[in-house]
């Protein structure tokens, strides 16, 4: 129970940001089910008889060779489509520490915590578990040390429609450090031969990008060619491309310019893109990804028994399955033991460890790791995607059992109290006694 004279772990936000919470839940959830709907059909499509087509696909290649830019489609989707996925993750970020909840350091040390725990505690049981098995297994540490933000929040739109807000808003932002420093480990250990000409090359349309948007240009004739260039002599660098995604996120401004108008002239750069490319993302970019990358022959039960046997799809599975959970909960469990915070009123650890086991769900950036770690086309390959996906699905399905017993809690609270909203349209709960949001 929390009072007035200590501190609570997930307590109540503001009225807008729980609302802008839920707009990208709503659009994350579309995204989800395009994330599912086009794994199963690279499953399937890889396990047919036409399995020759599909490789043909994904292996088909197109760009200019001059720029040494011709990839295959997979290469494409991995390192093109995926950076606008994490553009769109770096603007997430950068809102939520600059104008969001998360601004208060108290507030934001939970989930980043939480993120630091669910990275840390799966990437050592990878390595307990491949310590001895040789053959380069240890590359694939940082594999379950990935949350799929699309996937995760369609899995708790469907499941936990009625969890409280502070919860929902604890994993997006959870998911989105996540894929941050999912980013800085595959700038780190995921780059084999560093070019330092191209990379140096890639800071000036950064640095041209990052003073318009600063000058609130919205251009896009003007934008758009300095982030392919950027993208381009990154991925000419050795550095995967799609670190530049992130780093012309982090240009774009949150607060809004005096000069436009003041507070009340409308959404801010920031804001403003990730309204238009998180469609973009989820919508396509990610999905897109998954069809090309989750397709593996699995080979009956026979080959799916061999591709879990092998040590690396140990590792991973049990990373994702166990490791995320442990890490995030016992990560969230120090802060409240270290900081002497309470949950806030109403809430359960249960939530916690179901939002952890949430965080499970690795799936693209997991794959995308897979990638770089072993290389296309080699069995060690095929045994990752077959645990990525099966040590997703796993815990995707012990989130929804735990969280859809919780979510009937909070139904039951949610019909009793009827927190209807008022005619100004803000709930109750987000006023204070004069009438104003909190």
């Amino acid at each position: 129970m929390s009072n007035g004279s200590q501190r609570s772990l997930f307590r109540r936000g503001s009225w807008p940001e729980a609302r802008r919470i839920a707009e990208v839940l709503r659009q994350e959830t579309i995204g989800g089910a395009l994330l599912l709907a086009a794994a199963v059909i690279a499953l399937v499509w890889a396990n047919s008889p036409w399995a020759s087509a599909y490789e043909a696909l994904r292996d088909w290649k197109v760009g200019p060779a001059s720029l040494h830019l011709d990839l295959s489609l997979a290469t494409w989707a991995a390192d093109g489509l995926l950076a606008i996925f994490f553009f769109v993750a770096g603007l997430e970020l950068k809102r939520e520490f600059v104008a969001g909840d998360l601004r208060d350091p108290r507030r934001a040390a939970v989930p980043v915590a939480a993120a630091v725990g669910g990275v840390i505690v799966p990437a050592l049981i990878y390595v307990a578990v491949n310590l001895s098995a040789g053959d380069g297994a240890l590359r694939g540490w940082a594999i379950p040390t990935a949350t799929d933000i699309a996937f995760a929040l369609a899995v708790l739109a469907v499941v936990g429609r009625f969890l409280p807000a502070a919860l929902r808003t604890f994993l997006l932002t959870l998911a989105v450090v996540d894929d941050l420093l999912a980013i800085l480990i595959i700038a780190l250990f995921y780059t084999a031969q560093l070019s330092v000409l191209p990379l140096l090359g890639a800071l000036v349309p950064l640095a041209v990008f990052g003073v318009l948007v600063q000058r609130r240009v919205r251009s896009w004739w003007l934008l758009l060619p300095l982030a392919v260039a950027t993208w381009v002599l990154m991925h000419e660098s050795g550095v995967h491309a799609t670190v530049a995604g992130v780093l012309l996120a982090f240009t774009v401004p949150v607060v809004r310019s005096d000069r436009a108008g003041g507070p009340d002239a409308g959404p801010g750069l920031a804001e403003h893109f990730e309204h238009r490319f998180r469609p973009l993302s989820s919508g396509f970019a990610v999905p897109v990804f998954a069809l090309l990358s989750a397709g593996v022959t699995i080979g009956g039960l026979s080959g799916l028994g061999a591709s879990l046997t092998d040590s690396v799809a140990i590792g991973i599975v049990a990373g994702l399955v166990l490791g995320k959970t442990v890490g995030i909960t016992a990560a969230t469990w120090l802060v409240a033991r270290f900081t002497r915070a309470n949950l806030d009123e109403g809430l359960s650890w249960t939530d916690v460890i179901g939002l952890a086991m949430l965080g499970g769900v690795g799936f693209t950036v997991s794959l995308l790791i897979g990638e770089l770690s072993f290389g296309a086309g080699t069995d060690r390959e095929e045994h990752m995607k077959v645990a990525v996906l099966t040590g997703s699905l796993a815990a995707a399905l012990l989130a929804s059992v735990v969280l859809r017993l919780r979510n009937r809690v909070y139904r039951r609270i949610h019909d009793a109290e009827q927190l209807d909203a008022d005619r100004d349209g803000i709930p109750d709960v987000y006023e204070t006694d004069a009438g104003r949001e909190r």
